[in-house]
């Protein structure tokens, strides 16, 4: 008896399974064309371009920052060595 009511679930189980899964392929590779979709994916790529920019300006920022902090250095150089000091 214990053998019957087991095989009749794993019978149950492997019949069933299929017709409810979904195949990952067939989803992945249709793409999708429902318009939340599109938008978050418009969003997202809004976002990433938003990013790229925002470290492409800080970058320039960075570098001018760093190029007036020499400057400095050079002048208060100048005026410690102009003043005898180290």
């Amino acid at each position: 008896m214990r053998y019957l009511a087991s095989l009749i679930m794993i019978s149950a189980t492997l019949c069933t399974a299929p017709a409810w899964a979904q195949s990952a392929s067939g989803a992945a590779a249709q793409g999708n064309n429902d318009a939340i979709v599109k938008m978050r994916g418009e969003v997202n790529a809004a976002r990433k371009e938003y990013n790229r920019k925002v470290a492409e300006a800080k970058k320039v920022y960075n570098e001018a920052k760093a190029a007036a902090a020499k400057e400095r250095d050079a002048a208060i150089a100048a005026a410690h060595a102009a003043a005898g000091q180290k």
